[in-house]
């Protein structure tokens, strides 16, 4: 069983970077890929980027992979969501999850265990 726990969310304005991060409980937190989902008010939940377990491969959502970028120490079973120049369409409560197998999957149903979201608010 693994638990999830992100943090760092808040209001930011236009422009502005923030950074998520997720730590995880629980053992053997290198052999699971972890990922970041976000979901807007009256949106299904949406891919943000995955990374593997060897944080050696990471895929994203074609529309944020210039402005977002996620990384993982498995020495602190943490995994980051660094997000730069932020947009009010950016606004969501962001999930941290994670999934035990092979591969960083966009599809939300592949993934076994999720936090509790970190609502983050980009406005002016």
């Amino acid at each position: 069983q693994v638990q999830l726990v992100e943090s760092g969310g808040g209001l930011v304005q236009p422009g502005e970077s923030l950074t998520l991060s997720c730590t995880a409980s629980g053992p053997s937190f290198s052999v699971y890929v972890m990922g970041w989902f976000r979901q807007a008010p009256g949106k299904n939940r949406e891919f943000v980027a995955a990374i593997s377990g060897s944080g050696g491969s990471t895929s994203y959502l074609d529309s944020l992979k210039d402005r977002f970028s996620i990384s993982r120490d498995n020495a602190k079973n943490t995994v980051l969501l660094s997000m730069n120049s932020l947009k009010p369409e950016d606004t969501a409560v962001y999930y941290c999850a994670a999934r035990a197998g092979w591969g960083t999957s966009k599809n939300a149903l592949e993934y076994h265990y999720w936090g509790q979201g970190t609502q983050v608010t980009v406005s002016s």
